[in-house]
């Protein structure tokens, strides 16, 4: 697609981080966007700011657990824009690391953030590719995994990395399928980083619904208070700017690229180490030690 000016494009996910990065750069190659949210005062400020500068955006409160409430927004987009030819599947949440192992934590965090980050996915694919389809104009379907499950996991976040692994193997499947009955819409994995990124997602909790709270508090973490942390103990601290990352998004859409995976000696040993582990039938010694995430462990985020 290379064309993006006067086209629409919907961003889940869109009140702040790289949904919002994302949204703005779609706007400024002249396309018309739509950005939905669970949390509606962001939401707006956020639209607000956008048509302040004059960009024609549109903020839908959306709840993406909700095929309901995915439909919905689908249906106000088409209503106000007629068209979508680019769908971010964007939104997610992450549980606070501590609370000790997986047997231990809550069924609240598995069910809240895998009705999220694997279900919101799932909503969005039926509720816009189906018009995608039947437009039978150009489309693209973009999905935000993580490094975290999408490369190889975090020991200390399985639920989050379970999620983005469930990510990553949709967009592949969708991807085989849309291949099968079109040459017009096609599908691409989004992988933020490769450094760390200053997003929500690290208060991802403050959007956590009632009925799936915790049985107990735990401590979270703030980007900064991870800064802080990890150059008083001497660490290098890097950061990839939500622009950049948008960036990618856009340049992967104009080039049908499946892998928005950015380059990193990091990543690139990540994945290697994972191939060659699976092909040599070894145990998985490649994971991210606990200790290297005491602090937080995202490096990255959706929202």
């Amino acid at each position: 697609m290379q064309q993006l000016s006067g086209r629409v494009a919907v961003v889940t996910g869109a009140a702040s981080g790289i949904g919002l990065a994302m949204a703005r750069r779609f706007a400024e190659e002249g396309m018309r966007v739509a950005l939905a949210d669970v949390e509606e005062e962001a939401l707006e400020a956020a639209a607000s700011a956008l048509r302040s500068e004059g960009f024609p955006v549109v903020g839908v409160p959306c709840d993406v657990r909700s095929q309901e409430s995915v439909d919905a927004l689908r249906d106000a987009v088409l209503e106000e824009f007629g068209a979508v030819h680019v769908i971010c599947n964007n939104a997610g949440v992450a549980r606070a690391p501590g609370g000790g192992y997986m047997w231990q934590y809550d069924l609240n965090d598995w069910t809240w953030i895998l009705s999220v980050n694997v279900m919101g996915v799932v909503h969005g694919i039926r509720s816009f590719v189906p018009v995608l389809l039947e437009q039978g104009d150009e489309g693209h379907v973009v999905n935000t995994s993580s490094g975290n499950g999408g490369l190889s996991p975090m020991r200390a976040l399985p639920i989050y990395a379970a999620s983005k692994t469930a990510v990553t193997q949709i967009t592949e499947c969708l991807y085989g399928q849309l291949a099968a009955v079109t040459d017009r819409v096609h599908a691409s994995v989004l992988f933020p980083g490769p450094k760390w990124l200053n997003t929500n997602l690290w208060t991802a909790e403050r959007n956590r619904p009632a009925e799936l709270a915790w049985s107990k508090p735990r401590k979270t973490q703030s980007f900064e208070g991870l800064r802080a942390q990890m150059e008083e103990a001497g660490q290098p601290f890097e950061e990839t700017l939500l622009s950049e990352l948008a960036g990618r998004v856009v340049e992967g859409i104009r080039q049908e690229r499946f892998w928005l995976l950015s380059e990193g000696e990091h990543s690139d040993a990540t994945i290697r180490a994972r191939a060659d582990s699976m092909l040599s039938r070894t145990n998985p010694d490649y994971m991210v030690d606990d200790r290297s995430i005491a602090a937080g462990g995202l490096g990255d985020g959706d929202d």
